[in-house]
Formats: C-alpha cells, sequence, structure tokens
C-alpha cells in the first residue's frame, strides 16, 4: 500500500510542478494546492499505515501498549490542512481581486502592469531595462 501512496505522491508532486511553471495565476494557485495535498500524503504515509491500536490509555495502565499509531503525523496534516486552506482562500480572493482590477490572469501581463514603460516594449527592450535596473542598485 505504501508503494501505491509514494507512486500517487509522485505523481502529484508532477501535476503540482506542471501546474505551478504555467504563467496562468489561477493554475499556480490549483498547483500549491495540488503540492500542499501531495506533502501531507507523503507526511500521512510516513506514519505508517498499519492496523494498530489507537494511541489511548486505558484505566489503570500507565503505558502505551505496543504496538499503537502514531499521532504526531495525524496531528500535522491537520494542522497542515487548515492552514493550507487558509492560505488558498486568500490567495483566490487575492487573485479575484487582480483579475477584476486588470481584467486577466496572466502572470507575465501582470508583471508588465505594474511597470508602465514595459507594456509595449519588445523583449530586448525589457532585458536592457532589467540591466539598467540592476545597475542602479
Amino acid at each position: 500500500m505504501e508503494t501505491l501512496l509514494a507512486l500517487l505522491v509522485g505523481l502529484l508532486v508532477a501535476v503540482a510542478t506542471f501546474l505551478i511553471l504555467s504563467p496562468s495565476i489561477f493554475r499556480l494557485l490549483l498547483g500549491i494546492g495540488v503540492l500542499g495535498n501531495a506533502v501531507n500524503l507523503m507526511i500521512f504515509t510516513g506514519g505508517r499505515l498499519t492496523p494498530v491500536t489507537p494511541p489511548i490509555i486505558h484505566e489503570g495502565e500507565t503505558a502505551l501498549i505496543a504496538p499503537y499509531a502514531n499521532p504526531l503525523p495525524q496531528a500535522l496534516i491537520l494542522t497542515a490542512i487548515v492552514i493550507g486552506f487558509a492560505f488558498f482562500a486568500y490567495a483566490l480572493m487575492t487573485a479575484v481581486r487582480a483579475s477584476r482590477d486588470f481584467g486577466h490572469l496572466d502572470a507575465r501581463r501582470l508583471d508588465a502592469a505594474e511597470r508602465p514603460e514595459l507594456v509595449s516594449a519588445e523583449p530586448a527592450d525589457i532585458e536592457s531595462f532589467r540591466a539598467r535596473k540592476e545597475m542602479h542598485r
């Protein structure tokens, strides 16, 4: 079962990498969400998938009876899901606002919108602009 989940994690990371490298902000956000799910699945798989008893100390006992499930990966995943959802909601609303302000979600055009002198520039002009900017730093 761990091998299947490891392959699934690899597939999710590959899909996330493809989406993150896209120039669309919406695809970037989807890629970050998929990558977060891949990491959560990797942590879950790393916590071992065994049908063991839950980590509960019963009345009258002083310690856990081995073997027991490790609760740490589950707690980490739960925290990561909550933080990931909050980040995704904030980033999605920021993208919606950018879409309303600029009329598109293309990262290359959004970069040019921040610097009006690059809107009608050719690629060679953009490189010379970046070189001049680096000289002034």
